[in-house]
């Protein structure tokens, strides 16, 4: 069976694709990370995709016009790879309708809250603040909401006392390392897609919930 061809996007360290890397370096995942593509040039991130031998790419968003003609570019450089899915890891851009349309149903992110709770940016800071018990990551396909789309899976994560937005941040990325590979066997094996009417479907049956781990 071909290996499932992979790019991801990153802006920053990367951890979330060095959990990818782990998994197919392993043969847990009948996939391939083709190539990584970075928005940022100082993506620390990037120096996973060089020791691996994989190709990278930056695309620096600051010099283009607007969104649409960075994703236009973007979206140019990941079709050379014609990749079977197109992973979000810390990828810190609004994505356009346009760009979001062209992978439908082969676009996943994952985020450091338990969506549709603290979408967008500084969320165990929020969730602290919020004084919520339980917090976490979530992986969704995506869609041109921001963080809006359809939402597969969860990890909770239980907020402590004593946690800091350090502390909490620490556990929550452990979850996310382990959560993001689950999801992304299930798309591999063919276990998991996304329907007509933009519902997750996971074995044959359409997710009404995400499903859920605790940590």
């Amino acid at each position: 069976m071909p290996q499932f061809r992979l790019v991801v996007l990153i802006s920053g360290r990367g951890s979330n694709l060095q959990a990818i890397l782990d998994v197919c370096q392993t043969g847990c995942l009948n996939a391939e990370v083709v190539a990584v593509i970075s928005n940022r040039p100082d993506a620390s991130g990037l120096q996973y995709a060089a020791a691996a031998g994989i190709p990278y790419q930056v695309i620096d968003h600051t010099g283009f016009a607007d969104r649409v003609t960075f994703d236009q570019a973007l979206a140019q450089c990941i079709g050379r790879y014609m990749p079977d899915l197109v992973l979000l890891a810390g990828f810190m851009r609004v994505l356009t309708p346009g760009f979001v349309a062209q992978f439908t149903g082969r676009l996943l992110n994952i985020h450091p809250s338990l969506l549709p709770a603290f979408p967008g940016l500084h969320t165990h800071q929020r969730a602290l603040d919020a004084g919520v018990t339980q917090h976490g990551v979530s992986v969704h396909f995506v869609t041109p909401e921001l963080d809006g789309g359809p939402v597969i899976a969860q990890s909770i994560v239980p907020v402590l006392p004593e946690d800091d937005e350090a502390q909490l941040a620490a556990r929550v990325l452990v979850a996310e390392h382990q959560l993001y590979p689950v999801v992304v066997q299930w798309l591999v094996a063919g276990r998991l897609s996304l329907n007509a009417q933009q519902q997750p479907v996971l074995d044959g049956a359409t997710l009404d919930e995400p499903v859920c781990f605790q940590q």
